[in-house]
């Protein structure tokens, strides 16, 4: 047993289409889950059309933030890091908002740029397991896609892309189910935009590809212990992006392993990582339930010693 003491952290990640929150345990580079939460908040909704987060997708992430500070502080973690990325940075009040979130809830926040992104979720992935070799850690978010090359330990080539799966969604499947013609200008869109990169094997990372795994294992509910580790062929992508591409969004989310906040965009998801897996060549790609999150609590426990003081004004309020 180590003798330097185990630090508490939270992280919580405001990502486009959910909000989530990580409370764990410290020491060095070894991180411990405490708890692991997960709302979809969609504060991406209409950014790619307007430019601006709206007044409702902030009200839900508020809310949302409210519970994960009462639930931190109950846990006692020492220190918040709140990160954001695509929805936040393409918003032209992405940053006003990110200070209101700091401001209230009394978190250090943190804007990430594409690379940033990349090296933090690189981190998060590599913690407490050996080292990869020419793998492409694949993290399909809801206004981003970020693509990276590891070798050894760290990022040898990393790309961040506009097409996550709330921002595909809202560009090109309209119609209930998706018409066939919109599937296919999606797919050649995101095929248009990968980099020219030689993987041996892909990792996967986030809420497309964790639900993919609890359907492909035929769970009825979402099961990290079970999906972390699993490998996905690419014929139970493709079978599963045409099952779901043929659905209405009520039938969707009627889907066993589905969760109803995920239902509206997983059809876009699996379109990017299926293109994704044709275009590498890559027969299968291994689910890690370890992600940027994880990366964001690492940082967290680099963090200065808090300041004691009052709790900042309004944080608690929910709207």
């Amino acid at each position: 047993m180590s003798s330097v003491t185990a630090r508490r952290v939270a992280a919580v990640d405001l990502g486009t289409n959910s909000t989530r929150l990580l409370v764990a345990d410290v020491v060095g580079e070894r991180l411990d889950e405490v708890v692991r939460r997960l709302t979809i908040t969609r504060l991406g909704e209409g950014v790619d059309k307007r430019s601006r987060l709206l007044p409702l997708p902030m009200a839900r992430v508020r809310n949302c933030l409210a519970a994960y500070r009462r639930e931190l502080e109950a846990l006692g973690a020492e220190r918040t890091l709140a990160i954001a990325t695509s929805a936040v940075r393409d918003a032209e009040n992405g940053e006003a908002f990110l200070g209101e979130i700091e401001w209230s809830y009394g978190f250090t926040t943190r804007l990430l740029e594409g690379s940033e992104e990349a090296e933090m979720m690189v981190e998060g992935v590599l913690a407490g397991r050996h080292a990869l070799e020419d793998t492409l850690i694949v993290d399909i978010g809801g206004g981003s896609t970020e693509l990276v090359l590891v070798s050894g330990d760290e990022p040898r080539l990393s790309t961040s892309l506009d097409i996550g799966c709330v921002r595909l969604t809202e560009r090109f499947l309209q119609s209930d189910p998706p018409a066939k013609p919109e599937l296919a200008a999606a797919a050649a869109y995101v095929r248009a935009l990968l980099p020219a990169y030689e993987p041996r094997r892909a990792m996967g990372v986030a809420g497309t590809v964790t639900t993919l795994a609890t359907l492909d294992l035929g769970l009825a509910e979402y099961d990290p212990e079970r999906t972390h580790a699993h490998l996905i062929p690419l014929d139970s992508v493709e079978r599963e992006l045409s099952r779901l591409g043929s659905m209405t969004l009520d039938e969707r989310t009627a889907v066993p392993g589905i969760e109803p906040g995920r239902a509206p965009v997983i059809v876009a998801g699996l379109v990017v990582l299926r293109e994704i897996m044709a275009a590498y060549r890559l027969g299968e790609i291994e689910v890690s339930e370890r992600d940027i999150l994880h990366g964001a609590a690492l940082e967290a426990a680099r963090l200065p010693e808090p300041e004691e003081g009052p709790a900042p004004p309004g944080a608690y309020a929910c709207c």
